[in-house]
């Protein structure tokens, strides 16, 4: 055939393949130093594999040269990839340290020279090449890092302001306060230059910009066409490639093996051969098993075997159940459960199921519980019927046993009877008994098992009359006579091992020499030595036994092989088996071995023996990798590295026909030079699968097509599950398994290719004895490459990495596709097959799980998933010139609505200031509690009338107005614990007529990262002076706070703890209802601290909206569990009591970490009818009283009374978390709608609050990858894709809601996505700044409209939402508007030009394992960061980076950057249960969170 070569051929061809790569003789650093191209010598081979770790199945000198080739070229390309980082406890070894530290590079990663002075990604608008990962660069280009100028829902930034300097940096990164978890690890760390992706020096930074070059660098070329993915994403489908390589031959024809030739001896069944031989020739050894020293253990003679098989037929049949109801009868399946070293026990049990009539089942020695795939083997013996288990007296002794002695039900197991064969447990047949013995007919002989892909285990039925004629055809073709000695390294119970060592060396009465599994470990050449000692004529074997025999010779002087006439390979039809053929022969050719011994053949369990080499059918082909991809056969003729080198597995069998058809869909005959599967039509077949006829119907009755339409023949054709073609002269060629067969992009590539590609790659000793696996995974509609390998115990962490790197690029190189994921396991860990080899679908189902535990994991997301939709192009907007015609915007209602009107209806009405309606409280009700607050253990610790309100508030005016020395209008800082001293100095401020801020004291455990806060709150409110209790005075003066801020510069300090007696000489009288009240300051989420100031009007107008919403009344009691420092919490708290007289039950939030139910409890032991919490609270519930709730039925909690329980919060409704709320205590009497939400934000604190009349909160499910292109596309409940929406509350009255374009600034329509602009009378007045910076943001607060209505004033609350008329009815009668909040608009990341909301992807990501706790997302210089807490043992902290990498891929189409695996508590979370994110990247980015790992996905 053309490209067949001869050993001399072969040799040239692979000099000439290599000549282009090897430099001159004077520059071969790295290369081994002997002649490139000397032939290889025995001498020569020693070298090399002395160490005997690598599997030499898939070695091949060639192939290992073009991987070295092409790892020296990209050498010379210095392709910098980050190494992950790692914590030194899971770090195996004690390497040197496995990231690069600050300022210097690593010399084994190859860094880019000029990290500095590459342009930001951010910045960047030019290609970064044509390639997938450059495109990548670019399309994330559109993620900006919210600074002032770019977002329009920003506040301004005033934490940058510093003592000596007035104006703040304008990419200074935002300094921030939190409150910390007790974990944290870093506080305010300096500031770094990061706004536009300038690298930072820090190594994370430095690693992230490293990553951000590799991914810029060219890659695969992008793809052309798209498909629709049932909505307007994209996905891009594989094109055909233009130049792919297409079949050009004629259209194959079937292919018949020589007629099977009728011997007149021949027996008519395999009994008869067994009764002619046990009769005739009693004394003739059968079998020989060895012992683990290899001698002789037992010689099983032909009468022995004859005489046993009938006691046990007879046993079978006679002696299970009784006489009227026997066990088994004829056709019964039943297992044969013996060890892989008593070949005899087998044989015996074997012979005698035939004798008997019933059908065997040989499976596999169950060793524990719960064996790698012993589940599956259970379903076969389940699905058969099996009731009963033939074992061998020491197999029956070694099972696992319970305490009582019995054999235990194994997972997925029938109930078995165990019975033991040996002899002296049997009873004798009586003289008269003897089997029946029938000539081959087509009932089943026995089931062969097979484990599938998926790790499905099925059983193959063989009929008697295929069982014979499989033996006559290998009799023919192998042409075996009698009395030959055959030397079997194979598993004696299934495949080659079988069909050779059992079945058609009894036909022929040959002598079999069984060597065990167990002695091969121990003298890899036991078999050559038996072949020497036995003179025998044929030896099967494995290229894995050639392999160790190679290795473990040492020029033995008292071997020979020249008696051997064929030498098997049972595993020729893996295309890597040639490279130990070949060195098999090279080493013992001197020991007499012949070049035409070596036969190898291929087989599968459905065809059995498909193909045999006969003597001197020598055929060989370097075919091209890439055309193989295609299905194509072309012989390499452009000297390319990537090329596989085959040879023939011989002709078709005997009376068979063999034909080659497309793999899937209608089985097409392919042509001459096209790679299919083979089928054959014989007897000598399987024919089904057992009790699964679908299965059966596509595999063992397939009737391949001409092209003309035509059937090839009348009969069915079975399929092998082979791949390859039938090249000149009727030779077969193999070139890999259906099974191994991976599809990636219309290309198939075979697992074992990938597998040899990976062990060429130096070192080669690296993988543990060779154990790798290659699968695929199904991610976003293709599959994907995985490579899991055992790494050797002793390699350091820069090895694995250097490794790892070197076999992504030669895969790529090589097969011209990506590794998704290629992660190293420590050595003896992958789930093990019964002997010793990998089981794949095992280690694939823990992969999927997370349970596969790797300690280097490199996952390659950028470089092969190349089928993302496309990067969205905004269009421009419609102008405001567009279709508006009354209150309609192109053809719907604008989205419009608002609360009830604000009447004036009560007695305090008439007051214009809270300060008024306390005097008037005071004189008119004195003695009425309007403050109870709460200690622990849920006792009353203190409680304030009235009068005591006011006398309190008169004596901290007078000390303000005394010590303080203030003039009206000074602000003054209360830094108070949640308490009754914090609300008596708010008033004390209101009589003196001073502004207050409320801040939240520094926590004494974590003075460092708290008291920054309050210190820049103090310097950036111009506080003219602190008011604080005696506790905290001490705090701010300790040592720790001396080391923390410079307290020479605090304003005075007062403590309230002993005030004068007397009262101020008069209370200050407010003249002007817009002037200050007190001033909110917050941090938001994204570390921005901003003060809004508050008028005495809104004070007015916010607390009587409250009032009329929540029906307030003195007569009424409210629970309250929210931190007093700003919004919503801060007014009800501090506000609302004293404006409606309604007694308000305080629980500073604190408290309950200490006792979980004490807001529970209060709640139930006070008949409140209506409580508000934040999230954090119900969180802290959720999981810390969820194993209590019966413990809390006994101690008499009982929530029927709740009418309303409020979260107040400044976010999306966390419907999972209000749900789990309201499911679990749903026992102790809490009504479900009775739970709801509130919303406010920096412009409005509150815009809307359930409330108590109305109807309940609706829920509405939209379509999330509408969302990220900003529309709004209701679907159903559970339908893909959906994300729910809970309604944010009712809109308060007098606030009036409008959804705008953010951008544009017109009004949207109805179930529009935009931003929610609201008016009210209690909106905030504006921003506080002390240096005139307000112009900057003034239209937060003063926006109009840009057409429809421009005369009305909003305020911008910077949050997406929409609004959607409901067919309920309201207070008024009228049809219900709902409010829907999607999310921040600073908080949304900009990625492939969408818009994503963090909380979507930290959800999904949540979602993918138990052990991740909580999830915080970021983007990083256009990379999406992705930081998890785990719980559980840091073991276990890599399984999860493939996990979040795919589940982020499919279910929002974006590959993640940098995955971080962290302790718990890391993520830090402000008093309002908020993710602080920017917060968190600081800290990522200076190195402060300690991680356990870092992932950089390539």
């Amino acid at each position: 055939m053309p490209g067949d070569i001869t050993q001399k051929g072969y040799e040239k061809k692979r000099s000439k393949l290599i000549r282009a790569y090897f430099p001159h003789p004077g520059g071969m650093e790295g290369m081994s130093h002997r002649p490139p191209f000397a032939p290889p010598s025995a001498a020569r081979f020693h070298r090399r594999r002395s160490s005997g770790t690598r599997d030499e199945r898939y070695r091949s000198d060639v192939h290992s040269e073009a991987v070295q080739a092409v790892l020296a070229r990209h050498v010379e390309s210095n392709v910098a990839v980050p190494m992950p980082s790692k914590r030194r406890s899971l770090v195996v070894q004690t390497s040197m340290d496995a990231y690069t530290p600050p300022g210097e590079t690593h010399t084994l990663i190859h860094l880019s020279a000029h990290l500095g002075s590459t342009s930001s990604s951010s910045s960047s608008t030019q290609s970064g090449g044509s390639g997938n990962a450059g495109r990548l660069a670019d399309s994330l280009a559109h993620t900006h890092l919210s600074h002032p100028h770019l977002n329009h829902s920003a506040p301004p930034d005033v934490t940058g302001y510093s003592s000596d300097s007035s104006h703040s940096r304008p990419h200074s990164e935002r300094h921030i306060g939190t409150i910390a978890r007790n974990t944290q690890k870093y506080g305010n760390a300096e500031r770094m230059e990061t706004g536009d992706g300038v690298p930072v020096s820090s190594r994370v930074s430095a690693k992230i910009q490293q990553l951000v070059n590799t991914l810029k660098m060219p890659r695969r070329p992008p793809l052309r066409e798209f498909f629709v993915d049932d909505f307007e994403e994209l996905l891009e489908v594989q094109q055909p490639d233009p130049k792919q390589p297409r079949p050009e031959g004629a259209e194959m024809l079937a292919v018949s093996g020589e007629a099977l030739g009728v011997v007149t001896n021949w027996p008519p069944s395999l009994e008869a051969a067994l009764q002619r031989w046990g009769t005739i020739s009693p004394k003739a050894p059968c079998l020989t098993s060895l012992d683990t020293t290899g001698k002789p253990l037992y010689v099983l003679t032909y009468g022995k075997l004859w005489s046993r098989s009938i006691k046990l037929a007879y046993n079978i049949l006679h002696k299970l159940g009784s006489k009227q109801e026997p066990m088994l009868r004829p056709g019964d399946r039943v297992a044969l459960v013996f060890p892989n070293n008593d070949p005899v026990a087998f044989m015996v049990a074997f012979y005698g199921c035939l004798l008997a009539e019933v059908v065997p089942v040989p499976i596999e020695v169950p060793l524990t519980r719960k064996d790698a795939g012993s589940q599956q083997i259970g379903f076969l013996l389940g699905s058969c019927g099996v009731t009963v288990a033939l074992t061998s007296d020491a197999c029956h002794k070694g099972l696992p046993k319970s305490a009582t002695g019995e054999i235990p039900q194994f997972r997925g197991w029938p109930k078995l009877l165990w019975f033991v064969t040996e002899s002296k447990h049997l009873s004798k047949p009586p003289r008269d008994w003897f089997p029946h013995i029938k000539d081959a007919n087509s009932d089943t002989a026995y089931i062969e098992y097979k484990t599938c892909k998926d790790g499905s285990v099925l059983g193959v039925t063989v009929m008697r009359i295929a069982l014979l004629t499989h033996c006559q055809s290998l009799t023919q073709s192998c042409g075996y006579t009698e009395a030959e000695t055959i030397v079997n390294v194979l598993d004696f119970k299934k495949d080659v091992g079988l069909w050779h060592g059992i079945l058609t060396s009894v036909m022929n009465m040959m002598h079999v020499i069984s060597v065990p599994y167990s002695l091969m470990k121990v003298n890899p050449l036991s078999w050559i030595q038996k072949v020497y000692h036995f003179k025998a004529k044929v030896a099967c074997v494995k290229s894995r036994d050639m392999h160790w025999a190679l290795v473990a010779h040492r020029e033995q002087k008292d071997i020979s092989l020249s008696s051997l006439r064929m030498l098997l390979v049972a595993d020729g039809s893996n295309p890597w088996s040639i490279s130990s053929c070949d060195a098999f022969l090279n080493v013992f050719q001197s020991k007499g071995l012949r070049s035409e011994v070596i036969c190898p053949c291929a087989s599968s369990p459905e065809a059995l023996t498909v193909a045999i080499r006969r003597l001197f059918s020598l055929g060989r082909g370097v075919l091209s990798m890439q055309g193989l991809s295609y299905s194509v056969v072309r012989v390499d003729t452009e000297e390319r590295l990537s090329v596989l080198t085959v040879q023939d597995v011989g002709t078709v069998m005997p009376g068979a026909v063999v034909c080659v058809v497309k793999p899937e869909g209608v089985p097409l005959l392919c042509k001459t030079d096209e790679i299919g599967e083979l089928c054959v039509c014989s007897v000598a077949t399987g024919t089904s699968y057992y009790g699964l006829t679908g299965m059966t119907k596509n595999t063992f009755e397939v009737f391949p097509v001409a092209s003309g339409g035509g059937l090839v023949s009348e009969y069915a054709f079975v399929r092998t599950g082979l791949l390859g073609f039938v090249g000149p002269g009727g030779l077969v060629f193999i070139s890999g398994k259906m099974d191994g067969l991976i599809m990636v992009s219309g290309r198939r590539h075979n697992a074992d290719d990938i597998v040899a590609t990976a062990l060429a790659v130096e070192p080669m000793k690296f993988v543990y004895r060779g154990r790798i696996a290659v699968f695929s995974v199904t991610v976003l509609r293709d599959e994907r490459i995985v490579v899991v390998a055992e790494q050797r115990p002793d390699s350091t962490e820069e090895d694995s990495f250097q490794w790892m790197s070197r076999v992504l690029q030669a895969i790529d190189s090589i097969h011209g596709v990506g590794v998704f994921c290629l992660g190293l396991v420590p050595a003896n860990t992958l789930p093990k097959t019964p002997l010793g080899g990998i089981h794949l679908s095992e280690t694939k189902q823990l992969y999927l799980e997370g349970g596969l535990h790797p300690c280097n994991v490199l996952m390659c997301p950028h470089t092969c998933v190349t089928n993302l939709p496309k990067p969205r192009q905004k269009q421009p907007e419609i102008g405001p010139a567009s279709v508006m015609v009354g209150n309609l915007v192109s053809g719907k209602r604008i989205a419009m609505a608002s609360g009830r009107d604000l009447g004036q209806t009560d007695d305090n009405d008439q007051f214009l200031f809270l300060s008024e309606v306390l005097q008037w409280r005071s004189q008119t009700t004195p003695d009425h509690i309007l403050y109870t607050l709460l200690s622990s253990r849920g006792l009353v610790s203190s409680s304030l009338t009235c009068l005591q309100l006011h006398k309190r508030a008169e004596r901290v005016a007078a000390l303000l107005l005394e010590r303080g020395g203030l003039q009206e209008g000074d602000h003054i800082a209360l830094v108070y614990p949640p308490g009754i001293d914090l609300i008596a100095a708010f008033y004390g401020c209101l009589y003196a007529g001073c502004v207050p801020i409320t801040v939240r004291p520094p926590h004494p455990q974590n003075i460092s990262t708290t008291l920054p806060t309050v210190k820049m709150i103090v310097e950036v409110s111009r506080s003219a002076c602190v008011m604080t209790t005696a506790v905290i005075c001490k705090l701010l003066r300790s040592k720790e706070a001396v080391a923390t801020v410079d307290i020479r510069n605090w304003p005075p300090v007062l403590d309230t703890d002993d005030l004068p007696k007397k009262k101020p000489p008069a209370l200050y009288k407010p003249c002007n209802p817009d002037a200050l009240a007190y001033l909110d300051f917050s941090v938001s989420t994204t570390g921005m601290l901003a003060g809004v100031q508050m008028s005495h009007n809104a004070v007015g107008a916010f607390c009587r909206s409250v009032k009329l919403q929540c029906e307030l009344y003195p007569s009424r009691e409210v629970a309250i569990c929210l931190d007093p420092y700003c919004g919503l919490g801060f007014v009800l708290w501090c506000l609302c009591s004293v404006y409606s007289g309604h007694q308000s039950i305080l629980i500073p939030p604190v408290e309950l970490e200490s006792n979980p139910a004490l807001w529970l409890l209060a709640v139930s032991q006070l008949r409140v009818r209506d409580t508000f919490c934040s999230y954090s609270v119900m969180e802290l519930c959720t999981k810390g009283l969820g194993l209590q709730t019966e413990a809390l039925k006994a101690r008499g909690l009982d929530l029927s009374r709740v009418r309303a329980c409020v979260v107040v919060a400044e976010e999306r409704p966390r419907m999972s978390l209000t749900h789990s709320f309201s499911k679990l205590f749903k026992d102790l009497g809490l009504h479900p709608r009775s739970v709801s939400t509130a919303f406010g934000c920096r412009v409005n604190l509150a815009i809307c609050l359930q409330g108590t009349s109305g109807p309940d909160p609706t829920t509405v499910y939209v379509d999330m990858r509408a969302l990220r292109h900003d529309r709004v596309r209701l679907v159903e409940r559970g339908s893909p894709h959906s994300l729910p929406l809970m309604e944010s509350g009712k809109i308060l009255p007098g606030v009036r809601i409008i959804i705008a374009n953010p951008e544009t600034k017109g009004p949207l329509g109805d179930s529009h996505l935009g931003e929610i602009w609201v008016h009210s009378a209690h909106n905030g007045s504006g921003y506080y700044s002390g240096y005139g910076e307000e112009v900057l943001q003034s239209d937060h607060f003063t926006s109009r409209l840009s057409f429809g209505d421009t005369s009305t004033v909003w305020a911008r609350t910077g949050y997406l939402g929409f609004l959607r008329r409901t067919e309920l009815t309201d207070a008024s009668g009228e049809r219900h508007d709902a409010l829907y909040v999607v999310g921040a608009l600073e908080e949304a990341m900009e990625l492939r030009g969408m818009r994503y909301h963090p909380i979507d992807i930290e959800t999904s990501v949540i979602r993918t394992h138990k052990n991740i706790m909580e999830c915080a997302v970021f983007p990083w210089t256009n990379l999406l960061v992705v930081v998890i807490e785990l719980e559980g043992s840091e073991q276990e902290a890599l399984d999860l980076v493939p996990m979040v990498t795919k589940a982020v891929l499919e279910e929002h189409y974006l590959i993640v950057g940098v995955v971080v695996v962290t302790d718990i508590g890391v993520i830090p979370i402000n008093s309002r249960g908020e993710k602080q994110r920017m917060h968190l990247r600081d800290g990522f980015l200076q190195d402060q969170l300690d991680p356990i790992y870092v992932a950089y996905n390539m």
